[in-house]
């Protein structure tokens, strides 16, 4: 049979009393009379079948097991009390920042966006675009999506989607007449972001070519050219699903190379607001009704 923990009251009475070493003086800080604390006393010692205190004169004295008992009761209200600010600050602040790269934000995020707004209409979504590794004390953000290995220091990090690179073009360029082997590609303009270069897509298609000279320092503008017919990208596949999936980007071949990273969600070690908590996961939810 379970037994019944003392009464949340009774303990904080309990709590003041040892630490204070007197009745009187915890009754005071509680605002109860001196009564009701040792009334308290008495059932608490009853209940647990144990003696809590002694008497030293006018003072009262903790017994061996009343210590130890001290301490654990001490260290539960404490964390209650954690809990608590917990739930008041998440109520209190209804925004929450997030941080991820232009990229992530326009080509995956954006056209999702409603229905997390439509579902909490309530939390504000502040947005740090950026392709600079955010300082989460610095930046005051509450949640990064990051391309990396998951190993950054001081944060806790959930992988959110496997990458994978290969080429894309807009249905309409060279007038539709699209490269229809890798061993084409030679012949027109190919595009890449500065840190995604083609040489491992290369070498897995078996084709011998130089990197392209037309170099972007963004994913998101990377992509924007492709679907303006500028040229053909090597896309990583987050970034260049939605505009594939709305036919304004044709995958070419089947060949694709695995990417060293993956998409991971990040946060301050220990430190997830109820809010961010929220946007998570439903950017967990997203990711598994889409897979």
């Amino acid at each position: 049979m379970t037994q019944r923990l003392p009464p949340l009251g009774t303990l904080r009475a309990f709590e003041a009393a040892a630490r204070l070493g007197s009745f009187s003086r915890a009754a005071e800080e509680i605002s109860v009379t001196h009564g009701a604390v040792s009334h308290q006393m008495r059932s608490l010692q009853r209940e647990l079948g144990a003696p809590l205190f002694m008497r030293n004169g006018r003072r009262v004295v903790l017994t061996t097991v009343g210590r130890h008992f001290a301490e654990r009761v001490r260290a539960a209200l404490q964390e209650l009390e954690e809990a608590a600010q917990f739930v008041r600050r998440s109520k209190g602040d209804r925004a929450i920042s997030v941080s991820m790269t232009p990229g992530f934000a326009a080509r995956w995020l954006m056209p999702r966006l409603g229905r997390f707004m439509e579902r909490h209409p309530t939390i504000a979504v502040n947005m740090h675009a950026s392709n600079t590794l955010v300082d989460f004390e610095r930046d005051q953000v509450d949640l990064a999506v990051r391309f990396g290995r998951g190993t950054w220091p001081d944060v806790e990090a959930q992988k959110f989607l496997d990458e994978e690179f290969f080429p894309v073009a807009s249905p309409r360029f060279n007038r539709g007449r699209l490269p229809a082997q890798p061993s084409e590609l030679g012949r027109f303009q190919l595009m890449r972001s500065n840190d995604e270069p083609w040489a491992p897509w290369f070498r897995v298609a078996g084709v011998r070519l130089k990197e392209p000279s037309l170099i972007f320092s963004d994913s998101n503008l990377l992509v924007q050219a492709a679907v303006d017919g500028r040229g053909i990208a090597l896309a990583r596949s987050s970034i260049a699903e939605g505009d594939l999936r709305g036919g304004k980007l044709v995958r070419l071949f089947k060949v694709a190379v695995s990417a060293p990273s993956a998409t991971y969600l990040v946060w301050p070690k220990g430190r997830l607001s109820a809010n961010a908590a929220l946007f998570r996961d439903w950017l967990l939810e997203e990711r598994q009704r889409e897979s």
